[in-house]
């Protein structure tokens, strides 16, 4: 490449990026009124704690608190951190108590201990309660680990780096892997700014991700034990607590989406890079299209969705989604791919290249010469009338015996089903009632479903 072509790929890049700044950086009038609200809820929260502890304070934690949030987020994290002589229950009932005085019309939701979110002038705000320890390694919640995570990035960050870090978020928001939710299995803001402080910057992290040659092992502070292993794609040791690998959420297809968009980007780039983007959704006709031109047979499972939250469910249906494919596989009806998703509802979809299967089939016996297996073997089918053989094939007794089901059908709507691993809310569903849909039949999933089937039948990195 010329020194010409070069400055152009360069000047390229920059105008992009330049773009991609303006839309990502809060203005000034954004960035005030968040000062403004998180002011006052800190006011609050550490008036509170304070009446109810000595010793408690409240801090802004999160990406409000860095200044590496994105325009039009409106999420603000208070930590009111409790002395580490306070007792788990005590710090539960007084972290409720001052959450409910920070956000008088706030409600509980519970991760490991309860805590109060709510709304305050267009701000999503959560009230958590933790304890203030010495060290990370001293956690007695996962909670408990952000203030620390909060000051280690705070003393790395600079002006230049939040501005990568707001870049970084929404090319991983753009291309669908931003977030740590059970669903996502993506990269966490946390994760997301640890990468741009280890490799500098915006660009240079995707420069390194398009060389990645998983597993990938970054350790920031080389404080990890020489006999610590990790068994992930990606491994980033939290700086501060060594025990712990950032990216362990992170499945495997995230880091393959990460490093093939980095490519893309870095050969042609692009704002559509930076525009997350929900598919219109599937029509019935444009479904029709693709089975007939796949021809394959789709087969789906619906049901009512357990009422949890995504990070309950999804783990449930990724679960179930295994253990009903491989009850598939197993029976012959060969999985050719699938994939699950819930709103009002559940589905567990998949498509088979095998549709249905002789009324018989083939039971491989033990050698012959290996005589007591092969007596037993022998003399169970020998008197089965409704089995063919036994008979020798090579040195092996083999007895054509009737197949349980010729039709997926026939499986999925048996309580066969219920011997496959399924996530226990999914079970419990499934034995309520659930509905299988074959063929033409999964037509009646573009409704609910329409943009996730464009998904699934229109699919890209």
């Amino acid at each position: 490449m010329s020194e010409e072509d070069a400055d152009s790929e360069r000047d390229a890049v920059a105008a992009v990026v330049e773009a991609a700044r303006d839309r990502l950086d809060p203005d000034e009038e954004e960035r005030e009124q968040l000062r403004t609200v998180a002011e006052r809820l800190l006011e609050r929260a550490e008036t509170a704690a304070r009446e109810r502890c000595d010793g408690a304070d409240a801090t802004l934690v999160g990406s409000s608190a860095r200044g590496t949030w994105i325009s039009g987020d409106r999420d603000i994290d208070v930590f009111v951190r409790f002395p580490s002589d306070v007792d788990r229950e005590t710090l539960e009932e007084y972290g409720l108590a001052v959450g409910h005085e920070t956000l008088p019309d706030g409600h509980e939701e519970y991760a490991e201990h309860p805590y109060v979110k709510g709304e305050c002038e267009g701000f999503d705000v959560d009230v958590v309660p933790c304890f203030r320890l010495d060290s990370a390694t001293e956690i007695r919640s996962a909670v408990d680990r952000t203030p620390f995570h909060d000051r280690y990035l705070r003393e790395r960050l600079d002006d230049d780096l939040a501005a990568d870090v707001r870049l970084t978020k929404g090319f991983l928001k753009g291309i669908g892997v931003y977030g740590s939710d059970l669903k996502t299995r993506g990269f966490s803001g946390y994760l997301t700014e640890l990468l741009v402080v280890e490799y500098g910057g915006f660009l240079p992290l995707l420069e390194a991700a398009a060389e990645w040659q998983p597993p990938v092992e970054l350790d920031p502070e080389d404080h990890a034990p020489a006999d610590q292993s990790f068994d992930d794609p990606l491994v980033v040791v939290d700086p501060t607590d060594p025990e712990r690998n950032v990216a362990a959420v992170c499945s495997a297809a995230n880091v393959a989406r990460l490093q093939h968009y980095a490519r893309a980007f870095l050969d042609e780039p692009s704002l559509e890079y930076f525009e997350p983007r929900e598919p219109n959704p599937l029509s019935e006709s444009e479904l029709r299209e693709h089975l007939e031109r796949r021809k394959t047979t789709p087969v789906a499972v619906r049901f009512d969705a357990p009422d949890l939250v995504e990070d309950q469910l999804y783990p449930q249906l990724y679960k179930s989604l295994s253990g009903i494919t491989q009850g598939l596989d197993d029976r012959g009806f060969d999985v050719f791919r699938g994939t699950t998703f819930a709103d009002d509802t559940a589905v567990i979809f998949a498509e088979l290249a095998v549709a249905e299967r002789p009324a018989v089939e083939r039971h491989r016996g033990p050698p012959v010469h290996v005589q007591g297996h092969a007596k037993g073997f022998y003399e169970t089918y020998a008197d089965d009338p409704d089995a063919y053989g036994p008979f020798v094939e090579g040195n092996r007794y083999i007895a054509e015996r009737t197949r349980e089901f010729t039709t997926a059908r026939d499986f999925l709507a048996s309580d066969r089903l219920f011997d496959v691993g399924l996530g226990a809310h999914v079970e419990t569903a499934l034995e309520d009632g659930y509905e299988v849909l074959v063929g033409d039949e999964v037509t009646a999933l573009c409704g609910e479903f329409g943009p996730k089937l464009r998904r699934y039948f229109e699919p890209r990195p």
